[in-house]
């Protein structure tokens, strides 16, 4: 509890970084002497990071109602997952985040994120095709949702469970 309560106030706490939570890397160890923000400024640039994602996918929907909405739709929808994953920066750091994103357990759920987010982007901008940029939306949607799912223990097994169970 005192630690948590020291978090909130502002307090820096080395002791975590003395017992390894802090990657011990060379480049880490680069990216870090660099890189020295505080708990607060971390926190807090994550929720501006995070707010002006979601911000953009919304603005995003609005961007429905305007001729040729849905390029304009699947551009600030794919900006805005592409910040809101980048807000993790903050929390994590850079190469902590990148070592998360692509370990065992979650990389073909990142590489199929990028794929989409790329796919959506071509289909939108080289494109200008409405209908292949909402089935790639459709797709990029469903892999952001597998990817944050696999930051919570459990939880994809049991959506592939639930599903299973309606499907049979």
């Amino acid at each position: 509890m005192d630690k948590l309560r020291s978090f909130f106030n502002g307090e820096e706490d080395n002791a975590d970084e003395q017992n390894g939570i802090m990657a011990q890397s060379k480049v880490d160890f680069a990216v870090s002497d660099t890189m020295k923000l505080s708990k607060t400024t971390r926190i807090k640039g994550f929720i501006i990071c995070f707010i002006i994602g979601i911000l953009l996918s919304i603005l995003g929907s609005f961007a429905l109602f305007l001729n040729n909405g849905l390029t304009y739709y699947g551009v600030l929808y794919t900006l805005g997952n592409l910040i809101s994953i980048a807000s993790t920066c903050f929390l994590m750091g850079p190469i902590n985040q990148i070592k998360k994103m692509f370990a065992p357990t979650r990389v073909i759920a990142t590489v199929i994120v990028f794929f989409a987010f790329g796919l959506t982007l071509w289909a939108a901008l080289k494109l200008h095709n409405a209908g292949l940029a909402l089935l790639f939306i459709i797709i990029q949607y469903l892999a952001m949702l597998w990817y944050s799912l696999s930051y919570i223990p459990y939880a994809r097994d049991a959506v592939k469970k639930t599903v299973e169970a309606c499907i049979t």
